[in-house]
């Protein structure tokens, strides 16, 4: 069967919510990914800053193989051994008290939405319902979460949108202020926004907005779905800032590729959530906790982190110095390895240049060129990869 005839079945019968590249790809290794004609690429797209340890990590393939031979799947009406291990390791490494564990960063924040209401709601207080969001942000694709996504193409065809989410600018405390009404409960947002266009918070917002949630009483809410896991040189991405948030969401890189996802709150939040008002059938199952506990102890114990700060800001340099040879990149943003070019051109065409020379990487807002590889990813791998961009910037100049 060749690669046409199989896009072409393919075609037939999944759902057409992604436009996908016109390659197959079979397998992988570290940073590096084949197609069926056996061409390497090499990976700065992690499956959407999934794969952060890589492709095919073998002690997470081992984890997951050990597992699969004792048990995959019980109800949660049931304790298992994997999931409170890795809830453990969550509480003792992050400000929280309590997890839940479901299986997307959609289903996170769903959670998260959830419960904010839910708090205020016991707290005797039921009209404080409305959450704060961020132009530019996303939240995941359920009906809830893409309402308060502040982007209008993620709404697009799918009004009337779920009620209770008031959006201001990224970055804009006063109109934070401004946005507050006896019915919020909560402001949520990324410390980074990642789909967004890698955008990052200015010197003390992030501070001040902390100091402003606990003055009104309001809940503070992260989605850490793309920014935590070490993206950003740091377990959590709110450990650059000096605070915590109330409420916590992760996903993507927690379990190098399978599906989990996990909610983080202090005990006097996180106690609104009891037996019977929310779950998941498949939320922390014994399989997927026991490669998410593989993979937090690979990050805690082999130096990930330290490497992905060092080199995370070797990248950054290399970006500055393309940036200081071609008038059209406007700037250079990110932290770790969460990093972004903004263009003043359009970015798929440079997208499917590069993966046509062997580079995977991914364009967002149309514009903004995303950098989130594996963060096991060398120096070699990123010369390389600024040598590719360097071309393609001077053809394009050319023409």
């Amino acid at each position: 069967m060749t690669d046409n005839e199989l896009m072409e079945r393919a075609d037939r019968v999944i759902a057409t919510t992604y436009g996908r590249f016109p390659v197959v790809l079979t397998r992988g290794q570290g940073c590096t990914l084949y197609d069926s004609n056996g061409k390497a690429f090499t990976d700065f797209v992690a499956g959407i800053a999934v794969c952060n340890l890589g492709h095919a990590h073998p002690a997470i393939a081992e984890a997951i193989a050990d597992q699969a031979r004792q048990l995959v799947h019980v109800s949660n009406l049931y304790y298992t051994v994997p999931q409170v291990a890795l809830a453990e390791w969550l509480v003792e490494h992050a400000f929280a008290d309590r997890v839940f564990f479901c299986n997307s960063g959609a289903e996170a924040n769903e959670a998260a939405i959830k419960l904010a209401r839910k708090y205020f709601k016991d707290r005797g207080e039921p009209g404080r319902y409305r959450i704060i969001t961020m132009r530019g942000s996303f939240h995941g694709r359920t009906m809830a979460t893409l309402s308060a996504t502040g982007q209008e193409k993620i709404h697009k065809g799918f009004e009337p949108l779920v009620d209770g989410f008031d959006i201001v600018p990224f970055n804009d405390l006063d109109a934070i202020r401004q946005a507050v009404t006896d019915q919020t409960c909560a402001v949520m947002l990324e410390p980074i926004q990642g789909e967004g266009g890698v955008q990052c918070p200015g010197p003390g917002f992030l501070e001040k907005l902390r100091a402003f949630c606990d003055e009104q009483g309001l809940l503070l809410i992260f989605d850490e779905v793309q920014t935590g896991m070490g993206r950003t040189g740091k377990l959590f991405a709110y450990e650059h800032f000096g605070m915590t948030p109330d409420i916590m969401t992760l996903a993507k890189a927690l379990a190098n590729g399978l599906p989990m996802g996990a909610m983080l709150a202090m005990e006097a939040v996180a106690a609104s959530f009891t037996p019977g008002s929310h779950a998941s059938t498949f939320g922390g199952t014994p399989l997927v906790s026991a490669a998410a506990l593989r993979v937090v102890q690979i990050l805690e114990k082999e130096g990930v982190l330290k490497h992905c700060e060092h080199i995370g800001h070797y990248f950054k340099e290399r970006l500055l110095a393309l940036k200081s040879k071609h008038a059209v990149i406007r700037e250079v943003r990110g932290l770790g390895l969460l990093l972004g070019l903004d263009l003043d051109c359009e970015g798929p065409p440079i997208v499917k240049s590069c993966m046509a020379r062997g580079f995977l990487i991914n364009c967002t807002q149309e514009h903004i060129l995303r950098f989130i590889p594996p963060l096991i990813v060398q120096k070699e791998q990123i010369d390389a990869l600024i040598a590719c961009l360097d071309r393609i910037f001077q053809e394009m100049a050319a023409e």
